[in-house]
């Protein structure tokens, strides 16, 4: 396409100062062809470079952030409530990024993938479950929460299956740090409320986010799943569901190891709350403190 067009803009260019094909100096296209050949060359040298210096180029990050990816295919296939809650994170971690001056596609591309590991087991994830059924009722809560921290693993596993970019998987392992899964603890503390000790086995392993991409995928994941339990989306009541949802999170050392300023965060909650209002998927409501299911 290059050589094309470079071909035809010289040939009207040399029609108008020569006046004659007789004239033009033909030697000309050689160039031309040669520059194509070089594009056509270049290309392939991208992923050589991305392999050897560990970084993802725009081009590749355009590529994997296509919907029609298989492994994105593969989600909204057999996890499709899944595929539609990492579409919303993806929509608020892009805009949260270019506020604060991160890399907007990275987050992006990051969040359309981090639970793909909810592939296997999806029926056991809230926002692929039918009202009124949960296979976790059937559970006793350690079991379900083993079951729900595994979808990282999964996540991981599946990503280098396909081949995905080390900076891709670094989404997935890192999007819930090492969070309790709160729902499932408080279940069983309501049945041994002496079982403290058994905190570190309802926790996710990490690692935790290190950098503002892969924090802001964590808050956006934990905002967007439980924003889907607001009865009324009031700006007073998304804005105390970011905050609290935030405060916890920093609170309990997530954001410790990325480096992320105080400024930075205000910022980031500024675009969820504004964004919120946007997302109308009803979700049942968690005790207080949860922050996301899954």
């Amino acid at each position: 396409m290059v050589f094309l067009a470079y071909s035809v803009v010289y040939l009207g260019i040399g029609l108008m100062q020569e006046g004659s094909l007789a004239n033009m100096n033909w030697k000309n296209y050689i160039w031309f062809a040669g520059n194509g050949v070089f594009l056509l060359l270049s290309y392939p040298l991208i992923f050589v470079f991305e392999k050897t210096f560990r970084f993802l180029s725009d081009a590749t990050l355009f590529e994997l952030s296509d919907t029609n990816q298989l492994l994105l295919r593969k989600l909204a296939e057999e996890a499709p409530g899944s595929f539609q809650h990492s579409l919303q994170v993806a929509n608020l971690a892009e805009e949260a990024a270019r506020e604060i001056g991160g890399n907007n596609l990275l987050a992006r591309t990051g969040a359309l993938y981090h639970d793909i590991g909810k592939t296997t087991d999806a029926e056991y994830f809230i926002e692929n479950q039918t009202e009124g059924f949960s296979p976790h009722d059937q559970l006793d809560p350690l079991k379900s929460s083993e079951i729900i921290i595994d979808h990282v693993r999964k996540g991981v596993d599946l990503a280098k299956k396909f081949n995905l970019p080390t900076p891709i998987v670094d989404f997935i392992q890192t999007h819930h740090g090492t969070t309790v899964a709160y729902f499932f603890y408080k279940k069983y503390l309501d049945k041994d409320p002496k079982g403290t000790d058994m905190e570190k086995k309802f926790s996710y392993s990490g690692p935790k986010p290190f950098s503002k991409e892969t924090a802001i995928v964590m808050m956006a994941d934990a905002v967007e799943a439980s924003s889907r339990s607001l009865a009324n989306y009031s700006e007073e009541n998304i804005s105390e569901l970011v905050e609290r949802i935030v405060y916890i999170q920093e609170q309990d050392g997530q954001y410790s190891e990325t480096p992320l300023t105080f400024r930075d965060i205000s910022d980031i909650k500024n675009v969820f709350i504004k964004r919120l209002s946007n997302i109308y998927h009803a979700r049942i409501a968690y005790p207080k403190r949860e922050t996301a299911r899954g």
